[in-house]
């Protein structure tokens, strides 16, 4: 099993995730307005946007680093992993590249003060809910079969539970 290439990651990495965390963030943002509430905590958030915007970087790159090494495949719903991926993040839920991706765009909307950017936060994670229950678990289904059925099981969606899925590998 050959894994995509790099260029493959890339693109597929600017196409999807760099759209939704930069480009869109950027449209919409807008400086935010002057008060005293939020000048008292501005620190809080920027530290509070940082801190949580490099930790969904952070396990943004693990989990496509995942994909690429041992699922065989990109982020991409055109280019799937031919692998399911069940170990490191995977363990404990069953989307933590999403997971990455909104915390990321949540760092953002608290580091730049952005409502815009937290209300799109809030539209990305409602449109992944609806896409994954609707179309990409049942494609997981169908190309995965009994193994991703028994996963499904035991792993939640979004919510990482305490302890790691035990037919999982450590990695």
């Amino acid at each position: 099993m050959n894994s995509p290439s790099l260029l493959k990651h890339l693109r597929d990495i600017l196409i999807l995730p760099f759209t939704v965390t930069a480009i869109i963030p950027h449209l919409i943002f807008e400086e935010p307005q002057s008060s005293h509430f939020i000048s008292g905590y501005t620190i809080h958030f920027k530290i509070a946007g940082m801190l949580l915007g490099l930790g969904g970087i952070s396990l943004f790159v693990y989990t496509v680093f995942l994909f690429k090494t041992l699922g065989h495949g990109t982020l991409a719903p055109w280019m799937p992993t031919q692998k399911l991926v069940i170990v490191g993040p995977y363990r404990y839920c069953r989307n933590p590249m999403i997971t990455g991706v909104l915390f990321t765009l949540v760092g953002e909307g608290l580091f730049l003060l952005s409502t815009n950017i937290l209300l799109w936060a809030a539209s990305f994670f409602m449109i992944n809910v609806m896409y994954f229950i609707f179309i990409e678990e049942p494609g997981l289904k169908k190309r995965f079969g009994d193994e991703y059925g028994a996963y499904k099981k035991q792993v939640p969606r979004w919510i990482p539970k305490t302890r790691p899925f035990k037919n999982a590998g450590m990695f």
